[in-house]
């Protein structure tokens, strides 16, 4: 492939975008992407960018937590599984701080 042909298939695969700015912030955003030595279309860029990736991460969160939920909500009512009551596992937490806490004063001093 030349290398017009390849210039003619990125600029295929390009979108233009325009995007409509109140006159305060197109100067804000062209004064800031000047004090970066870049342009406003690449601080555009990344900021899509940016979005792009946070939705992508919040809904493979959102998945995964959904998973677990529902895993939780499966064990919960699986008549195998052994329940564990509250008051219990919070006996058992005050005695793994108290633990701790003992360990930290010895070392202290």
């Amino acid at each position: 492939m030349s290398a017009d042909e390849a210039w003619e298939q990125a600029m295929s695969e390009r979108l233009v975008l325009t995007v409509e700015l109140d006159a305060e912030v197109s100067q804000q955003l062209t004064a800031e992407a000047a004090a970066t030595d870049r342009s406003a279309s690449d601080l555009v860029r990344d900021l899509v960018g940016d979005f792009i990736e946070r939705q992508r991460a919040a809904r493979e969160h959102d998945a995964w937590f959904r998973a677990e939920v529902e895993q939780g909500l499966r064990e919960a009512d699986d008549p195998d599984v052994e329940l564990v009551d509250h008051e219990e596992v919070m006996k058992s937490l005050e005695r793994l701080l108290e633990e701790h806490a003992k360990k930290a004063s010895v070392e202290t001093g």
